[in-house]
């Protein structure tokens, strides 16, 4: 079993800074999880979901630069209950039809207190909005680079306004574990 040491701020500018991890970076869809978490019922029930189709990649550069994408098949989305996944994968909400994807474009990564400050952009259904969070970096023993972040987000931000009643929660988080190796 592969376990990983989380990188303090000090810890994670010096492997930046050294080029100990320059290079190229592949995600493990296979040890990756890409999940979120809403309320329905005015709050009263949590819904949950994960998304089965994950990629991405990263890039290092000597310099300590961090550029990368994480995306998602929006058409993956899988909370457990048939018809309310049919529902998120409509035009009322992914969309998939017509934006098949959600993407993450990763910026920058700085470190900052016990991990990274992560900044770049997201995009769902066409409409792209600035993001930084706050995200846990681990180095693992066998090299891998894991990532670990939550997302507040706001799904009107993105024309996701269906809201029958105002039954359903416009804030929801995006919980990211992101298995990075070298390619």
């Amino acid at each position: 079993m592969t376990s990983a040491r989380p990188a303090a701020e000090s810890s994670l500018q010096l492997l930046l800074k050294d080029a100990t991890l320059a290079g190229s970076w592949t995600l493990d869809p296979s040890r990756s999880v890409v999940s979120l978490r809403s309320r329905s019922m005015w709050g009263l029930a949590p819904v949950s979901g994960v998304f089965r189709e994950i990629s991405g990649d990263g890039t290092v550069t000597p310099g300590g630069e961090v550029t990368g994408t994480v995306a998602v098949a929006a058409g993956s989305v899988d909370t457990g209950n048939k018809k309310r996944d049919a529902h998120l994968r409509s035009a009322e909400f992914f969309d998939v039809g017509d934006h098949p994807h959600i993407t993450v474009e990763v910026e920058r990564v700085r470190p900052s207190g016990a991990g990274a400050t992560v900044t770049g952009t997201l995009s769902v259904r066409g409409r792209t909005r600035p993001v930084s969070f706050s995200a846990r970096v681990s180095v693992a023993d066998q090299g891998e680079v894991w990532l670990d972040a939550e997302l507040q987000v706001d799904r009107s931000d993105f024309g996701m306004t269906w809201n029958q009643l105002g039954m359903a929660s416009m804030h929801n988080t995006i919980t990211v574990h992101a298995v990075f190796t070298r390619t």
